[in-house]
C-alpha cells in the first residue's frame, strides 16, 4: 500500500509490506498516516510528516507484533536516494515497580503507562497480586483482614498468583509489549521473610519465573511512608513491619535494580523513572534476552 500527500509537499511516500499470520486491517488516516490492527493489538496511530520522518517511522514499526515480520521501505521524492528498510526485531520490556506500602508504585506506574502510550509503544499495566483471579481473591480476603491463613500458605499463594500469569507474560513480551508490574516476586519474598520465614525458602517457590529486564525501587523511609494518606488501611500497614521488609529489599538487590528517592517531588522522580525505562525498553528491542528468576 502506497500513502502520499495529496497537496504534491515534499512528504515521503512510504510502503508498508508484511506478511501476516492474523488479519492486518490497514487504514489511511486522512492523508498523513496509517493505522494498524494485528488481532488483539491495537497499534497507536503514527503520523509521519516533515523532517524526522525516519526515526517516527521506526517507532511504528517498532510495534507491529512479533507474530509477522514487517518492512518499512521509505522512498524519497529524490530519485538519487536509497531504498531503506526498517526490520521489527526483539521484545517487550518488563518493568518491575517496588518498594514499601505507600511509596508511589501505584501513582508512578500509572503515569509511565500514559507517558509510554503517549509516545506509541505498546504496553500495558499489570497489578500483583491480581485479585482477580480464584488466587487472588483469597489473598485479597486476606489482606483486607476477612481471613486467616497460615504464613506459608498466603506465602504461596502469592507465589501461584504470578505463576498463573506466567504464560501470558511470556507471550505478551514476545509480541512486543511491554509490562509495566506494580510489585513482584520481590514484594513476596521481603514481606514473607520479615515475618520470620526463612529467606532462601521464600524466594524457591519463584525460581524460574521471568526476570525482570528493569526494576525500579521506589526508596522511602518508613517513617515518611507512613505519614502519607491511607497508611494502615491493610494487613502489612505497620511501622515496625514495614522497617523489617525494608531490611530484606536491601538483601534483595541485584544488577537490575534503579534505585530511586521517593521523597522526591512527583515529578522529578517520573522523569528519573522515565529515562531509565526508555533505555530498558530500547535494549530489549535490539534483541536482550529475557533470563529467568533467580535461576542458576
Amino acid at each position: 500500500m502506497e500513502v502520499e500527500r495529496k497537496n504534491g509537499g515534499g512528504d515521503p511516500r512510504f510502503i508498508i509490506e508484511a506478511e501476516l499470520r492474523l488479519r492486518v486491517e490497514l487504514d489511511v488516516l486522512g492523508s498523513t498516516g496509517v493505522k494498524l490492527y494485528c488481532g488483539y493489538m491495537k497499534i497507536r496511530s503514527i503520523i509521519i510528516l516533515g523532517s524526522g520522518w525516519e526515526k517516527k517511522a521506526l517507532k511504528f514499526s517498532n510495534h507491529l507484533s512479533c507474530k509477522y515480520c514487517a518492512k518499512l521501505i521509505t522512498m524519497s521524492n529524490n530519485p538519487n536516494d536509497n531504498l531503506k528498510i526498517l526490520n521489527k526485531e526483539g521484545r517487550g520490556a518488563l518493568i518491575v515497580l517496588e518498594g514499601l506500602d505507600r511509596s508511589g508504585k501505584t501513582s508512578q506506574s500509572t503515569r509511565l503507562l500514559s507517558y509510554l502510550e503517549g509516545l506509541g509503544h505498546s504496553v500495558e499495566l499489570w497489578r500483583f497480586p491480581d485479585r482477580t483471579t480464584s488466587v487472588g481473591k483469597m489473598i485479597s480476603s486476606y489482606l483486607s483482614n476477612e481471613s486467616q491463613l497460615d504464613d506459608r500458605t498466603i506465602h504461596l499463594l502469592f507465589s501461584a498468583n504470578r505463576w498463573e500469569k506466567k504464560s501470558l507474560m511470556e507471550e505478551k513480551l514476545k509480541c512486543g509489549v511491554s509490562l509495566i508490574v506494580d510489585r513482584y516476586s520481590y514484594s513476596g519474598v521481603a514481606f514473607s521473610s520479615a515475618k520470620g520465614l526463612d529467606f532462601e525458602w521464600c524466594k524457591a517457590p519463584e525460581v524460574g519465573l521471568p526476570a525482570p529486564d528493569l526494576l525500579i525501587y521506589l526508596d522511602i523511609l518508613p517513617e515518611k511512608a507512613a505519614e502519607r494518606g491511607g497508611y494502615g488501611g491493610e494487613r502489612y500497614e505497620q511501622l515496625e513491619f514495614q522497617k523489617k521488609v525494608a531490611a530484606y529489599y536491601r538483601v534483595l538487590h541485584d544488577a537490575s535494580w534503579k534505585i530511586v528517592d521517593a521523597q522526591l517531588p512527583i515529578e522529578e522522580i517520573e522523569k528519573r523513572v522515565q529515562m531509565a525505562v526508555l533505555d530498558s525498553i530500547m535494549a530489549c528491542q535490539k534483541g536482550k534476552t529475557l533470563s529467568r528468576l533467580w535461576s542458576p
